[in-house]
């Protein structure tokens, strides 16, 4: 006789995080919620994160350890949802926590009102300096169910806005839905957000909780947004393009809220794709660099996001002063000093870019 098929299946990368994986474990174990499951994939760590997985799992029969060679999270994730039984699919990251409450609210409301998916709010919490010193954000939208199709797509510019569509775990997925349009993870960096992006392509059903539980832990001396990456700029057009093309698909590309969303995300995103040219690690001499910028803002990409976009503080304004402009040595200046404030001051650059 086979096992209870369980409510949830809670889907887990962990590679090198043996200073925070039973953090995340643990926060899972103290849900007041106790029907579900935890495949959490071992991504061939070198550390003790395998360890520290199998000793929980050997004392709590809810918790699944699949072990593979490194291949990255999409692949992690991909690994686990094939083997995934819940009625809802769930994403966590294995440096993350979860408060108690936050898989029965998600599953009562999913339940009562036969949801495809469901987004709560959540934290963002920056560490810097030493011990437990960071900072918090919370991220979330009203209470709300959207009775129909169209209403959850005419709105979801403002989810968009308070950055509950882009991440996958602050989320109930249903399963049979994952499966039943054949979505997986794809191979690439940042490989989350055309997973959501597939997702509510054709949802119908969708509710939102205000109330934040899942604290999203950036420790920023660490993280990968801290480093130089070549590809950002690629990776960001990427994007908007997706954006652009949902949108269209959803027959909204007219529609002044939503795109002015769509084109303030691009540019608030090419800002940071021009911070990415001016930190030190990038091995480009200047004249290249200048050429770069030079090329991200003369684009008409660029110049028709500068356009529709309407920056939210004065200080996006002025950020955005050297696009408009077309002008390569102020943008270049610019993001040499935001490049020297994201590196040397954590708190700072978390609380400005959490009031842009």
């Amino acid at each position: 006789m086979s096992p209870a098929l369980p409510k949830i299946s809670i889907i887990m990368p962990a590679y090198n995080v043996d200073r925070y994986v039973r953090r995340a474990v643990e926060s899972l174990q103290h849900q007041r919620f106790e029907d579900w499951e935890l495949l959490a994939v071992d991504d061939g760590s070198t550390d003790r994160t395998g360890q520290i997985l199998d000793s929980i799992a050997d004392r709590d029969i809810r918790v699944t350890v699949i072990h593979q060679d490194n291949a990255g999270a999409p692949a992690a994730r991909n690994n686990a949802l094939d083997r995934a039984r819940g009625t809802y699919v769930m994403f966590m990251d294995a440096d993350d926590w979860a408060e108690p409450q936050m898989l029965g609210d998600m599953v009562r409301v999913g339940d009562e009102n036969d949801l495809e998916l469901v987004v709560s709010g959540f934290y963002i919490d920056t560490y810097y300096g030493s011990a437990d010193q960071h900072t918090s954000e919370v991220k979330n939208c009203p209470d709300r169910i959207f009775e129909t199709q169209q209403e959850f797509r005419a709105a979801a510019w403002r989810l968009f806005d308070a950055n509950q569509l882009y991440p996958p775990w602050n989320k109930l997925f249903r399963r049979d839905r994952i499966e039943r349009i054949g979505l997986r993870f794809r191979p690439t960096f940042w490989d989350d957000f055309p997973f959501v992006l597939d997702y509510i392509r054709d949802v119908e059903k969708v509710g939102v909780i205000s109330r934040p539980y899942y604290h999203f832990i950036r420790q920023r001396s660490e993280s990968e947004t801290a480093r130089w990456r070549p590809d950002m700029y690629d990776k960001r057009e990427e994007e908007h393009g997706w954006m652009l093309d949902l949108y269209r698909h959803w027959g909204l590309e007219g529609d002044p809220a939503s795109m002015e969303m769509v084109q303030r995300r691009y540019i608030e995103r090419l800002v940071g794709c021009i911070e990415n040219v001016c930190n030190p690690q990038c091995n480009l001499p200047e004249d290249e660099k200048l050429a770069q910028i030079e090329a991200m803002i003369s684009s008409e990409r660029a110049q028709v996001a500068v356009a529709v976009a309407r920056p939210r503080t004065r200080m996006m304004k002025m950020m955005l002063a050297p696009i408009r402009k077309r002008d390569v040595r102020m943008a270049y200046r610019e993001g040499k000093f935001i490049s020297f404030v994201k590196r040397h001051n954590t708190r700072v650059f978390a609380t400005l870019k959490a009031n842009r």
